[in-house]
């Protein structure tokens, strides 16, 4: 694959999670300045669901071309510009005065982004062989943490100096650069036709579960993310329990956990190339267990640095490689012609159960403290190891989790169409 295709790839997953995470990060701390109430600002947090249910609208972007701009890169382009356009409407509006306007606008702003994702995971699956996915999916995961640290973290800084107007026209400028970088994308085609056809219907959304192995990859895809799901959402609230000020949660988490994270998947993805799918994803689910066992102190009431610090890093140092090899399998059970499809609906599984975890974690713990929640999560860890062993027992040769055959169900899968 070209260097230049490397680079469109980061800069698409940057740049999609880039306005997202300020809305996410940035903004909510912001708002509580302004003096807005929690429940206000918990009206943002519910955008989030829109990335879960991008699944209702993802066959469309497999089935509808726009001719000589391209399949999906002609997606990409629509997007890229409607996401700069509504950063430009957003930058002159009176978001802390008008508040629901706010809400409205970013509803908006974050289904563009949620449609470009769909787009931009489409044409990364079909540009990356089998061999560098792993690393392409270390990319994907790489480009969201930049986005966050760009959008959660620089933009958030630079808010006293340049104010709201500027906030929202320096990230419509990044956006811009890569708006740029697509316009020169030339995108691949079906069989080396010159032009893309997909005819996905919408069935595939379930469709796609009846095929060999996917009841068992299902029900992994719902185990995995709830351990270390439930842990992350609790970090926060750990945190400020034991005395620290938002502004260390957000520098330790925001920042320190990014740069942590991005240096784990740059390592995940040359380990997933180098050993295969298999046991990468089996050392992560086990590894999990005990990374979550490690913030016990944390949750018990520590404020020794020396005894939480540790607990608190390794969390990000295993959350986001078992991201990246869940992401490479996803992809690995993709169809050529209904990539977009196949990779939401299973990712959109997977986001949901750790939406979903992190929300009853929570809850759960506000009643049996938060020592429970980490026994608890620790456990489920070990049974999503146990489960990863279980499906390969029962796909030894299965061409989408092991990369030395993934090449023969890529081809499988274009001979179905």
């Amino acid at each position: 694959m070209k260097p230049a295709h490397w680079i469109l790839i980061a800069s698409l997953y940057v740049t999609q999670f880039l306005p997202v995470s300020f809305f996410f990060m940035g903004l909510p701390a912001i708002l509580r300045a302004q003096g807005k109430t929690l429940e206000e600002i918990g009206a943002l947090y519910l955008l989030g669901f829109v990335w879960v249910f991008k699944i209702l609208w993802a066959p469309l972007i497999d089935r509808v071309s726009f001719g000589r701009l391209g399949h999906y890169r002609g997606w990409l382009i629509v997007m890229q510009t409607a996401m700069v356009g509504m950063l430009l409407i957003i930058s002159q509006i009176d978001g802390l005065g008008n508040f629901p306007l706010l809400v409205m606008l970013g509803l908006v702003l974050t289904v563009f982004s949620a449609t470009q994702d769909i787009a931009t995971d489409a044409i990364t699956c079909r540009l990356l062989p089998a061999e560098t996915r792993g690393i392409g999916n270390s990319i994907q995961v790489a480009g969201g943490l930049i986005g966050i640290m760009l959008g959660g973290g620089a933009t958030l800084s630079l808010y006293p100096q340049i104010g709201w107007a500027g906030c929202f026209l320096l990230m419509a400028a990044v956006l811009c650069a890569c708006l740029v970088q697509i316009l020169f994308f030339k995108e691949p085609s079906i069989g080396g036709g010159g032009v893309v056809q997909q005819r996905v219907p919408y069935s595939r959304i379930w469709r796609i579960w009846r095929e060999p192995g996917m009841g068992t990859w299902a029900l992994l895809m719902m185990i995995v993310p709830l351990g270390v799901g439930m842990i992350f959402a609790m970090l926060s609230p750990m945190l400020v329990d034991i005395g620290w000020s938002l502004e260390a949660v957000g520098f330790t988490l925001n920042i320190v956990g990014s740069l942590v994270g991005l240096a784990a998947v740059s390592v995940t993805g040359v380990l997933i190339k180098k050993f295969g799918r298999r046991p990468i994803l089996i050392a992560t689910a086990f590894i999990q267990a005990a990374i979550i066992l490690s913030v016990l102190p944390l949750a018990s009431g520590s404020t020794a640095l020396a005894m939480i610090l540790p607990g608190v890093v390794l969390v990000f140092l295993i959350y986001n490689p078992v991201a990246t090899v869940m992401l490479t399998i996803m992809m690995d059970r993709t169809t050529l012609g209904s990539e977009g499809t196949d990779f939401t609906v299973q990712y959109s599984l997977y986001s949901f159960m750790g939406f979903l975890s992190g929300a009853v974690a929570l809850q759960v713990a506000g009643a049996a403290g938060y020592p429970v929640i980490v026994a608890l999560a620790a456990v489920l860890a070990v049974v999503a190891g146990l489960l990863a062993i279980r499906l390969y027992r029962a796909e030894p040769r299965s061409p989408s989790l092991d990369h030395d055959v993934a090449g023969s169900y890529a081809a499988a899968a274009q001979a179905r169409g």
